[in-house]
């Protein structure tokens, strides 16, 4: 298998986790002109599957390092491998949370709440004393969550959305979202091999690499699909009840594809962070991936004009919460 070798990589590659994480929305909201996001779920989920496999069969298996993915497989330990399987499952309902308040709110208002809440949660969660400076560490959160309040409070005086949805529906279903994101993580990173004190990797038994886990976490993702998503399509929190057979009668090739992308832009950024987090660290490969929220921010801001004709005052607030978000994201690459 592939592995990293260097600090420098590992923050590369953390810097393409922030990317792809940032913009796989832009997918849901080019599909979202043609048919209801519980339908472009579905392609996401599995585009997400697809990916890992990818992955797997390829990164995960060639190279001299490690083990192939079928062996690092079926030499797992069950309890990790579900451990993995069960952080898809949390994953995937924050993440079901997380689109249908970029539904209701928009890429510049669920990205900046969900995510940016995620990130503290789990940054402070998966903390390890010894690897980090603890002050750096906690200036670079402080600073994002500075952001996030300032984004919060744009987007109250903006008032609501621009399909005139709920402004208070849409904060507070990112706050669930990025709470639950925030748990998703620990129960990956405790199945996963990781470094000794020089930071080489440790193939240690019942443990997997991170292209395993990746795999059995998008597994997680796609299974539970079909009872959260399928609630969210007869039970949805926002707009009317979407039949399911419309995903057979509506979807076309191009709407397929759409999800599928998005599903493997994410998976991509995610197997590179789950990759990188064996040398980085879990909280800091959590935390610089998490700078997403910047990222969709300037989709949402610059592309998609979201907060357009919004006022002074509340571009001003917007253009603070990037000048905080870049400022803690630096600090949180150099607390190392």
């Amino acid at each position: 298998m592939l592995t990293v070798t260097s600090y420098p990589i590992a923050v590369v590659m953390c810097v393409i986790t922030m990317i792809c994480w940032g913009s796989w929305g832009n997918t849901q909201k080019l599909a979202s002109k043609e048919w209801k996001f519980q339908l472009f779920y579905w392609d996401y989920a599995l585009g997400m599957l697809l990916f890992s496999l990818l992955m797997a069969f390829t990164a995960g298996s060639f190279g001299d390092s490690g083990r192939p993915f079928i062996e690092d497989l079926f030499q797992g330990k069950k309890d990790l491998i579900m451990s993995a399987i069960i952080g898809g499952v949390v994953f995937n309902i924050s993440n079901i949370l997380l689109v249908i308040a970029i539904d209701i709110a928009g890429l510049a208002v669920a990205f900046p709440i969900g995510v940016g809440l995620s990130l503290v949660i789990g940054v402070v969660q998966n903390y390890k004393p010894g690897l980090y400076d603890p002050v750096l560490l906690g200036t670079g959160v402080a600073l994002i969550v500075l952001a996030i309040l300032l984004n919060a409070v744009a987007f109250a005086l903006k008032g609501s959305s621009e399909n005139g949805k709920s402004v208070l529906k849409g904060i507070i279903i990112s706050i669930l979202a990025g709470a639950l994101m925030g748990l998703f993580y620990s129960f990956v990173a405790s199945a996963m091999v990781g470094p000794d004190g020089e930071g080489k990797l440790v193939f240690e038994a019942g443990k997997m690499t991170s292209y395993t886990v990746m795999v059995l976490f998008a597994l997680g993702v796609f299974v539970s699909n079909f009872v959260f998503n399928t609630l969210n399509q007869l039970f949805p929190i926002e707009g009317p009840r979407v039949p399911l057979g419309d995903y057979f009668k509506k979807g076309t090739p191009k709407t397929h594809l759409i999800g599928i992308l998005g599903g493997s832009i994410w998976c991509l950024g995610t197997s590179l962070n789950f990759l990188s987090s064996t040398l980085a660290g879990v909280s800091l490969s959590w935390g610089l991936g998490q700078g997403a929220t910047m990222v969709s921010a300037f989709w949402g801001v610059f592309i998609w004009k979201e907060f357009k004709g919004a006022g002074a005052k509340v571009n001003a607030l917007i253009a603070l919460m990037f000048i905080f978000f870049i400022a803690g994201l630096a600090i949180l690459i150099v607390s190392r």
